[in-house]
């Protein structure tokens, strides 16, 4: 049972900003006052998302970890505020009008605004570190559809954004791998834009004519708890056990406060650690907090799955640079991930 809707925005296509776009919103933050600028660090803005991929920040932000580090390196009081965002354009539409810090988000829709926003003061973007990775499975309520060569104009496919979520992404890859490269947008037509919680409704409930969600935990666990859904694929077993979240802030604000860098990275890995060692309490705390309706030991066996992960370290995010390059989604090309990092993680890297 859901309680959470956030069904409003469902099917809504929300146009992609262009260069212009970024050039006026860098305008816009170049013309702040200066005090509001040198306030904004001592508030510090996160933006989470539904799902267990995002249960370190969620660890972070009960245990008031980035609190703890920041007064353990001396960046003094900090004020946190979280934000719960779902898709990565409304993610990249906060990041780029100067209301986010840090920000969770899917690979893809990070990349996508790294390539766009590169060069232009302001609004740049930089990677801060990898978050997590599991299997997303897209689940039918059609009996018919078995394969993706199964869906007809008729279906609709749930996604939590058009074409650059990370949802639309790994299920245009997906489509690569099974239909051909050329095919790679084969099922664009067919996706709608529905937050995760609303999705799995939808396809439950059978609404709005909803016949597939590519869903993340513990979405696609709760879906296949009715009979008339089932399992059509697994993206580890199409694409492998790539990174599917990572954290990214604008990098003026990590040049100008590179300690907050350090705090967010030293709070993150005691949230991973948190979760590797305390697995039970971990769960818990997902359970008491999620949008939908999911026990502890639902959570549990989740964690559990070996699919799913926790880590600093953006393994494998070239597979989607090179998917998204290939496909003219971006122009420019990072040679290596750490072109796309801060510093501190590419150090953290190599040690």
């Amino acid at each position: 049972m859901l309680r959470e809707n956030d069904a409003s925005a469902a099917g809504r296509r929300a146009p992609r900003p262009g260069r212009r776009a970024f050039v006026a919103a860098a305008g816009m933050l170049a013309a702040m006052p200066a005090a509001v600028l040198a306030d904004a660090p001592l508030e510090i803005r996160i933006s989470k998302g539904y799902g267990i991929l995002y249960l370190p920040l969620l660890v972070m932000e009960k245990q008031r970890l980035f609190e703890k580090h920041a007064a353990s390196l001396g960046a003094g009081n900090c004020r946190v505020s979280w934000v719960l965002l779902d898709g990565g354009g409304s993610i990249n539409d906060a990041m780029m009008a100067g209301t986010l810090d840090f920000a969770g988000t899917g690979a893809p829709g990070f990349i996508d605004l790294w390539a766009r926003a590169r060069g232009i003061p302001n609004v740049e973007v930089v990677g801060v570190s990898g978050l997590s990775a599991t299997s997303l499975w897209l689940n039918a309520n059609r009996p018919r559809i078995r394969s993706l060569r199964d869906f007809t104009a008729k279906d609709k496919i749930a996604v939590p954004g058009i074409k650059t979520s990370l949802s639309a992404v790994v299920l245009q890859m997906m489509a690569a791998k099974i239909l051909g490269s050329r095919h790679f947008a084969a099922l664009d037509a067919l996706t709608a834009n529905y937050p995760h919680p609303a999705a799995m409704r939808a396809l439950i409930e059978r609404q709005d004519g909803v016949s597939a969600h590519l869903a993340s935990p513990p979405f696609s666990y709760l879906e296949l708890l009715h009979k008339d859904v089932h399992r059509v694929l697994s993206s580890v077993d199409v694409l492998g056990n790539i990174i599917l979240d990572v954290i990214f802030a604008p990098r003026r604000f990590t040049q100008s406060h590179p300690l907050m860098v350090d705090v967010f990275l030293a709070a993150l890995d005691e949230a991973n650690r948190f979760i590797a060692a305390h697995r039970h309490a971990a769960a818990a705390l997902y359970a008491a907090d999620a949008a939908v309706s999911v026990s502890a030991r639902e959570v549990l066996s989740m964690l559990d799955d070996p699919d799913t992960r926790f880590s600093l370290m953006p393994n494998q995010i070239m597979d989607y640079v090179n998917f998204l390059y290939g496909t003219g989604t971006i122009r420019i090309k990072p040679e290596r991930w750490t072109e796309l990092f801060v510093p501190q993680l590419v150090a953290r890297a190599s040690q």
